[in-house]
């Protein structure tokens, strides 16, 4: 059996780790690897802040190793988490570029094909539809939109 990962930190380490604990902008994953850290500092056994956190040990370890790695960086998860966006912005403003500038109106099922067809990006009607009204804009010529306004 090995020895155990003692973490030493220095006080602004400590103020850090706290702060960054009690944040409320910080995922939860970052807080609790904070927390491990601090119950490391204070001598509880790996074993002991598993049971207090409901982790596996291996986790607790997995935490203390990537403190010893990286520091701070460590604390918060890789980048690559979820799905990769299928869109860039570019085919956004092409869309919104088309709503603005043809006089044709469109619906979502019309915009997902032209999008397929000319930019060779797949999505659905309706996750066209959500982004789109994210982004604030509405289906239908800007020339149609317009009136509508200032009727």
């Amino acid at each position: 059996m090995g020895c155990r990962l003692k973490v030493f930190l220095t006080e602004e380490e400590k103020l850090t780790l706290e702060e960054l604990r009690k944040a409320k902008d910080v995922p939860q994953r970052t807080k609790d690897r904070a927390q491990v850290l601090l119950l490391n500092t204070r001598g509880l056994k790996n074993e002991q802040i598993a049971k207090g956190l409901n982790w596996a040990i291996s986790t607790v370890r997995q935490t203390l190793h990537r403190w010893e790695k990286m520091g701070l960086a460590g604390l918060w998860d890789a980048p690559g988490r979820g799905g990769k966006p299928r869109y860039s912005e570019s085919d956004l403003v092409y869309l919104e570029n088309c709503l603005a500038q043809e006089s044709e109106t469109y619906n979502s099922k019309q915009l997902a094909k032209k999008l397929a067809s000319e930019r060779q990006v797949n999505l659905s009607a309706d996750r066209l539809r959500r982004i789109l009204k994210k982004r604030g804009r509405r289906f239908g010529s800007a020339r149609t939109q317009t009136q509508k306004q200032q009727a």
